[in-house]
């Protein structure tokens, strides 16, 4: 069903994303709905859907719900087409309670959301750099799981071995070998030999062992591979105290290859789930912790502040005098880890910002205000 708009009028358009089929709605400017259709995933499709939508009139911008999983091919193709592509949420529990929930009125709350801007936000343009150490940070975390499960299975079946196998496998100190070196050791036993639990456990150890070897080189191989992606994206970040590949990976990938979509260091504070949320009410006023958030951002921040509460003089005084203040450890670090997603966002996001043009009134104030951001 579907009716048309005025000739030449706007029109907002939503999309409700699957494995398989997308589902898109129309809505004019007042928010009365024009139609909605469906379309399969492929190229074809999203042409299809694109012309559909332009057939009510002039597209202005579409909400397309999941632009990091099953939207992420629509979102590029409407980008690529010149369409403001807009990422909306799923629509809230409490009116899915109150209202149900069809693939229709899901792309129609996308396409009122995509009209009034709000709870939306621009979608990672996933064609750079930042998508290519999400891949490979996705591997690296395949290989160093089934390395820990390969690890886990070696110690399980060495604590359960025949005692002769287990003087072969034994430190002279009378400790058990463990991590690479039990896997080394493993992988030299000879191949199969005569049945019996002693041969066969030994032939067992020898299998897990050469896969834990194998992984442990794939995870050796994809480090490498991000640490010079890394280096080559931003390599001012790597030279900071506390920042690893692996860290500066995870704050990559969160920003994005479109990292001037992220326009304060406030916003992307909260992007990584380090920004403190207002929970006031009534005489009390108070903040909590924010649990939202990139988490692997967040834990790529913790880690730099826990390596610089160890090696960098300014954090560790930082943390003396905050502590003589009556702060608890715990909230030092919050605080910390507030300043250093400051300290990154400005590597990160600010180069990639229009410059701004500040009147000479104003101008004087900018600069004051940005000597007094100072980084513990």
């Amino acid at each position: 069903m579907s009716m048309m708009a005025d000739e030449g009028g706007v029109v907002y358009g939503g999309v409700d994303t699957h494995a398989e089929v997308h589902v898109a709605a129309a809505v004019d400017p007042v928010g009365r709905v024009l139609g909605t259709e469906s379309f399969p995933v492929s190229a074809q499709g999203y042409a299809a859907l694109l012309g559909w939508l332009a057939g009510f009139g002039k597209l202005a911008r579409a909400g397309v719900e999941g632009t990091g999983s099953y939207g992420a091919g629509l979102a590029r193709f409407l980008a690529g087409a010149g369409v403001a592509v807009l990422e909306v949420n799923r629509p809230d529990r409490q009116r899915r309670r109150r209202y149900g929930k069809s693939d229709p009125a899901d792309a129609v709350s996308a396409a009122l959301a995509a009209l009034r801007g709000q709870d939306c936000g621009t979608p990672k343009s996933a064609d750079g750099t930042a998508e290519s150490l999400r891949a490979l940070r996705a591997a690296r975390r395949g290989a160093v799981k089934a390395r820990s499960q390969a690890g886990n299975q070696l110690r399980d079946l060495l604590v359960t071995a025949p005692g002769e196998l287990r003087a072969e496998l034994t430190r002279p100190d009378g400790k058990a070998l463990a991590g690479g070196a039990l896997a080394s050791a493993c992988a030299a036993f000879a191949g199969p030999q005569a049945p019996g639990p002693a041969a066969m456990t030994r032939t067992a150890m020898a299998s897990i062992a050469r896969r834990w070897q194998q992984l442990d080189q794939e995870a050796a191989a994809l480090d490498a591979a991000m640490e010079d992606l890394a280096a080559a994206a931003a390599p001012d970040l790597l030279a900071r105290t506390g920042i690893g590949p692996q860290s500066a990976a995870a704050l990559l990938i969160a920003a994005g290859d479109n990292p001037a979509r992220i326009g304060t260091e406030a916003a992307f504070a909260a992007l990584c789930g380090v920004s403190p949320v207002d929970c006031s009410s009534g005489k009390h006023e108070r903040h909590r912790l924010n649990r939202g958030g990139d988490r692997q951002a967040n834990s790529a921040l913790w880690r730099i502040v826990q390596t610089r509460l160890q090696h960098d003089p300014r954090t560790i005084a930082y943390l003396e005098k905050r502590t003589k203040e009556g702060k608890t450890r715990k909230e030092i670090i919050r605080a910390i880890k507030r300043y250093v997603a400051r300290e990154v966002w400005k590597i990160i996001v600010r180069p990639t910002l229009p410059p701004r043009h500040d009147s000479p009134a104003t101008s004087h104030l900018t600069s004051q205000n940005t000597k007094t951001q100072q980084n513990p």
